[in-house]
């Protein structure tokens, strides 16, 4: 579904996904030799995770995931299940958030610097990524995230001059909304059944669990052998079920967002070097909790419905509160003290080239995977276990490798991203690598 989301140690960062960083006054887009190309591994990090999670939604229905229906049954798709649970669900979209505030705070920073309005041109830079996420919802894949994306990334606006101890603050408050709705959730079953009887809540459940069965019996079907008007339609009922479940997981998108909005307000962006020891700290300590909680996440998470509010669904949840921002937290700080390095940042350059061109690539493994699954395609929808999904992935995601590889010795950027930046300033902006030198808007 999730993050959006860019050395030489300048002050200024990543342009997409909301990136773009002011460097050169607000009415032009980031230089490629000013971008901090640790933010572009991160970026380019988590396009891989994202796709991981996303692959078995590619592959089935996302009503058998919540009633828990088609459980692996084989050794290795147990494995991988639990691998990708424990390790990557929720950890990359959060990364993608936090470098979403991020951007966002230095962008601002540097339109406050120039005495220039950033509130318009945030706006438009959200409603374009609005435009995007519908098209991609609706006519490619349903597990979008850059509708959410663009209307959380609006909301960030409401915080922008806010201190960083302050956004801290409101991260850890945003964070415990979802466990206080699943609690009050949980909390009204027990009510339901002290009232109307365990038996009588357990046969409600029982139907609804039935009723999204066929709903995931009916979509399978259709993705698997439907035309493209046909997956288009069933899409749209999706994206429905889609926007019901959001209260669940906006809240951890805005808080990873608000966080990376306060951490782009601080100086450590601009001296990872300097803040070496904190980061190597943060590691330990988000890599154990984050194990833990992811556990307690999985386990619990194994042993429950996630339609159906429960003590140990409400167990699961707080496991993932806490584990998958800790455990993405880690993730961060490992890679940017690995880049730090020159010989690791040399080897870790294909990582930011595919970072470079996130939205590309994001809308790129959609639109390959689409094209694979699905009935309008090679109709290969069903026929890969969770560990063959995981091959998959690789697969396509060194596609995303060898694109941005060659994209970028041609171009500055990204092909959706040119169009995003060209529409977000208002004129074409030069795309060719020998336009380097030319002023912007130049054709």
């Amino acid at each position: 579904m999730v993050d959006a989301h860019a050395d030489n140690g300048t002050c200024s960062t990543h342009a997409d996904l909301g990136q773009d960083v002011l460097s050169h006054g607000p009415a032009a887009p980031v230089q490629p030799g000013d971008r901090i190309a640790t933010l572009d591994m991160l970026r380019g990090f988590a396009i891989f995770g994202i796709l991981l999670v996303n692959m078995e939604f590619f592959n089935q229905s996302v009503y058998h995931y919540v009633t828990g229906t088609k459980a692996p049954t084989s050794l290795p798709d147990q494995l991988a299940r639990w691998f990708t649970a424990l390790l990557a669900e929720g950890k990359f979209y959060s990364i993608f958030s936090f470098l979403f505030g991020v951007g966002m705070a230095l962008q601002w920073t540097r339109a406050e610097q120039g005495g220039t309005r950033f509130a318009g041109f945030w706006l438009r830079r959200m409603i374009v990524l609005l435009g995007f996420g519908l098209i991609h919802a609706y006519l490619i894949w349903s597990g979008d995230i850059l509708i959410m994306y663009s209307v959380l990334g609006i909301s960030l606006l409401l915080w922008r001059k806010a201190r960083p101890r302050t956004l801290l603050v409101w991260a850890v408050i945003l964070l415990m909304i979802p466990l206080l709705l699943n609690a009050g959730l949980t909390g009204l079953v027990k009510l339901g059944e002290a009232v109307a009887g365990a038996d009588e809540m357990n046969g409600q459940f029982a139907q609804n669990v039935a009723d999204y069965v066929r709903r995931a019996e009916q979509a399978d079907q259709v993705y698997a052998a439907g035309g493209f008007w046909e997956i288009t339609a069933q899409r749209v009922r999706d994206m429905n079920f889609m926007y019901g479940i959001w209260p669940f997981m906006m809240f951890n998108v805005l808080a990873m967002m608000v966080l990376g909005l306060s951490v782009g307000k601080s100086r450590l962006i601009r001296d990872i070097a300097g803040y070496r020891p904190f980061l190597r700290r943060v590691c330990w300590w988000g890599l154990v909790v984050g194990l833990v909680g992811n556990f307690v996440y999985v386990y619990c998470g194994e042993r429950s419905v996630r339609m159906i509010p429960s003590g140990m669904g409400l167990l699961s949840t707080a496991g993932q509160i806490v584990g998958a921002p800790a455990l993405a937290i880690f993730y961060m700080a490992s890679l940017a003290l690995a880049a730090e390095r020159v010989v690791w940042r040399r080897r870790l350059n294909w990582l930011a080239q595919v970072g470079r061109m996130a939205l590309s690539n994001y809308l790129l493994q959609s639109l390959v995977c689409a094209t694979l699954f699905f009935g309008s395609g090679f109709g290969l929808y069903g026929t890969f276990g969770i560990a063959g999904g995981v091959l998959v992935t690789i697969c396509v995601y060194a596609l995303n490798v060898l694109i941005s590889s060659c994209w970028l010795r041609h171009f500055r950027f990204g092909p959706m991203e040119w169009v995003w930046r060209s529409l977000s300033y208002g004129r074409w902006q030069p795309i060719r690598a020998s336009s380097e030198g030319l002023p912007h808007g130049a054709p």
